[in-house]
């Protein structure tokens, strides 16, 4: 679809500790800022989701309760920004991509969460198999600059990656453990995905960055995977 971008938004962009008002307003008015758009935006769950998560672990509830427990938040969350966004959004929550698409006809902006269970998938899974749906672009907004070659919060000595292949980001994904609220840029669904479908894939952690990405300008301040690092 033309002039569509599929935009995971991270629950730890929504909600870090409180409710970042500040920035879903500026958010808002990015995506306001490109009337000539349509977006479609899957919210993860995040910190919040990662807490009801840690309760049902440790009260006994297997991986598939925990994930069902996280999906629960991040339709909250897309409840929660559907009406901030007023009347351009949706007010029903999809649980398809049928229904996406559907939507998509309807109103210039659709939110959504995981749309259903899926075996080790997340947020980012999601918006990768939407955005392959689609046939359009993907950008994914979280809380780092981009794919880092070790976890940047916990070594200060992890590399910046800008750009990447397809075959390589996948091989990067096979290392990560998958586990209920798990937390790194894309899983290895979304990894398949956006490698099956040549996806190009953005990830950023600005606005910013965002926004150079929608204006077509050349420098990206992110990690791109593509067909060629």
């Amino acid at each position: 679809m033309k002039n569509v971008w599929v935009i995971s938004l991270g629950g730890s962009r929504i909600i870090p500790d409180e409710v970042d008002d500040k920035f879903l307003s500026d958010f808002k008015n990015l995506i306001n800022s490109h009337r000539n758009k349509k977006f479609v935006v899957v919210c993860g769950g995040g910190s919040s989701a990662r807490r009801y998560i840690s309760a049902l672990r440790k009260l006994g509830k297997g991986t598939r309760d925990q994930s069902i427990g996280g999906i629960a938040v991040t339709r909250l969350h897309a409840g929660f920004l559907a009406r901030l966004f007023g009347k351009q959004a949706n007010r029903e929550l999809p649980m398809n991509m049928k229904k996406v698409k559907n939507l998509l006809g309807r109103n210039r902006i659709v939110f959504c969460g995981a749309l259903r269970w899926r075996d080790k998938n997340t947020s980012d899974g999601t918006a990768a198999k939407i955005a392959g749906f689609l046939g359009c672009s993907f950008i994914n907004l979280t809380n780092v600059k981009g794919l880092y070659s070790k976890d940047p919060w916990k070594n200060k000595k992890a590399k910046f990656i800008s750009r990447i292949s397809w075959d390589d980001f996948l091989k990067v994904s096979r290392k990560i453990k998958y586990g209920a609220g798990q937390h790194f840029v894309l899983d290895l669904i979304a990894a398949k995905e956006i490698k099956r479908k040549k996806i190009v894939t953005y990830i950023v952690g600005s606005l910013k960055a965002m926004d150079n990405i929608l204006k077509k300008n050349k420098k990206v301040n992110g990690t791109v995977i593509g067909e060629k690092s």
